[in-house]
């Protein structure tokens, strides 16, 4: 990826669901191991219990979150080539989206300071 933000020009809910992916992608529980390609396979997606969920260690609002299921966000990032159907029938992150820099990962990934 290139220095400049948001090279591909990602629109602030497209971002939001990227940098939860990522997220995603690099827990063990929620992901399977990378394929022979690189891309990392989602063993499912997250369930909101009220207005949030919990990922690892990170509480992320139901609202950041609307993108994870919207087809429409996955044909964009499917088509900047961040993400692929994976095998599980979720998405899988490929090495390009496992290595973009969305910006907002501290916005949206809440941790506690305890």
């Amino acid at each position: 990826m290139t220095n400049r933000k948001n090279p591909l020009k990602l629109n602030a809910l497209q971002l939001k669901t990227m940098a939860i992916l990522q997220y995603l992608a690099r827990q063990e529980n929620w992901a399977l191991p990378a394929d022979e390609d690189g891309n990392v396979a989602l063993r499912g997606l997250p369930s909101p219990h009220g207005d949030h969920f919990h990922v690892g260690d990170a509480l992320v609002r139901a609202r950041d979150a609307t993108g994870l299921f919207n087809r429409a966000v996955y044909t964009a990032l499917g088509r900047r080539g961040l993400v692929t159907p994976g095998a599980t029938g979720f998405p899988a992150i490929t090495p390009m989206g496992l290595g973009y820099d969305t910006g907002i990962s501290a916005d949206i990934l809440h941790r506690s300071d305890h």
